[in-house]
């Protein structure tokens, strides 16, 4: 990250999450409300768990933002966990005179027992609690002020599910705005583009969970209006499908990551996989299987980012695990969890992706206000 820092603090039963947003210039308006939309939106999605159901996720900005604007300075926010009042002695910040039972059975494919090696501890509570996906909560709302942004320069971010399991959405859908994506995916219990599958996404989440597992899937990310030149091929850390990368791959269960036709690529020739460039009042490409990016720079077209997302790792009927402190051979840990966390996963790649373009906008154009960057916009970008 280039001009664009920030961080989360909190534990996903502790009494709030904590975010700090630095970079934003001055006078960009900002509302709670319009956070709390992209929050709700997080929430949605078949085959979650009880906690959204207790959670209302409402952000409070404590600093950074006056009368609506904000002021240059970093951006303080929290979401209270309302779900704190049941965790109060477990989560204590203070010692405690009742015996709290320790979690001594770590579950496979989560980060319990490479989490107490590393840091030491005899209970995997300690590990639970960050390690959690509730954190991803406050990316969301930190994405969010980069969103607004964003939108002040016509660059929208949208997505979709494009396979949940088995079950994959084979269209292509290059051709309607992250706008319209968003509109009709947010309508769609598992974040569909195609009511052919939505059905089935439903029905092999829902099977799941009566057998007490867990599904993953896919999803993808389109993001339109950016200009040409945002990243570089200069540096290995410049290029801007790396630090796409490495934000959507820093999401909880994230496997893989892909730009335009991604892994698909092998079974093409490169005379079929690059797109040839044509000339028309301005450069212009016949296809776009780069995903708007080539040499790790925007070339103007729509950034098409894929993600894939793992089962979730708690399962209600657990797998075969070991005690760590006893050795002794025993089922793992059972904690809350969802079915699918896929659909939640693709608002969350869009805040993360929201934060890296902010981040390379403000790196090319810069600015200490909005007015400032708008100049700078309007007199140097292309598209």
């Amino acid at each position: 990250m280039k001009k664009i820092k920030f961080s989360t603090a909190g534990e996903s039963h502790g009494e709030l999450l904590l975010g700090i947003l630095e970079g934003i210039p001055a006078n960009l308006e900002i509302s709670e409300a319009y956070i709390h939309n992209q929050l709700k939106r997080r929430q949605m999605g078949f085959g979650r768990g009880k906690r959204m159901q207790i959670e209302s996720d409402a952000p409070k900005i404590c600093t950074g933002v006056r009368l609506g604007k904000t002021l240059g300075s970093p951006i303080g926010m929290i979401i209270q966990n309302n779900d704190w009042k049941n965790w109060k002695n477990k989560m204590s910040v203070s010692s405690i005179s009742n015996d709290i039972k320790k979690i001594t059975l770590p579950r496979p494919g989560h980060a319990d027992l490479a989490g107490i090696q590393k840091y030491g501890f005899d209970d995997i509570r300690n590990v639970i609690e960050r390690s959690s996906a509730r954190e991803t909560a406050m990316r969301v709302a930190l994405g969010s002020v980069c969103r607004k942004l964003l939108e002040k320069f016509n660059i929208y971010i949208g997505s979709y599910v494009t396979s949940i399991y088995t079950i994959k959405d084979l269209n292509n859908y290059q051709n309607i705005t992250p706008e319209e994506m968003n509109t009709k995916a947010d309508k769609s219990m598992v974040r569909s583009l195609n009511n052919n599958v939505e059905q089935e996404m439903i029905n092999v989440i829902k099977t799941a969970k009566e057998d007490g597992d867990s599904v993953g899937g896919s999803f993808q990310i389109h993001i339109a209006g950016v200009p040409f030149g945002l990243g570089s091929y200069t540096s290995w850390d410049e290029k801007l499908n790396a630090r796409l990368g490495n934000a959507i791959l820093s999401i909880n269960g994230i496997k893989s990551f892909d730009i335009g036709l991604g892994s698909l690529s092998e079974e093409k020739k490169g005379s079929q996989l690059h797109d040839e460039i044509f000339y028309d009042e301005g450069f212009k490409r016949g296809s776009n299987n780069c995903g708007g990016i080539e040499g790790g720079i925007s070339n103007g077209q729509k950034i098409i980012i894929s993600a894939t997302m793992k089962p979730i790792p708690t399962l209600i009927k657990p797998l075969q695990s070991v005690d760590i402190h006893t050795k002794e051979s025993k089922l793992a840990h059972k904690e809350r969890t969802d079915s699918c966390s896929v659909p939640a996963a693709s608002i969350i790649g869009e805040s993360m992706a929201c934060i890296v373009i902010c981040d390379a906008l403000l790196d090319k154009f810069g600015g200490d206000s909005m007015e400032e960057l708008t100049t700078h916009i309007k007199n140097s970008a292309k598209y």
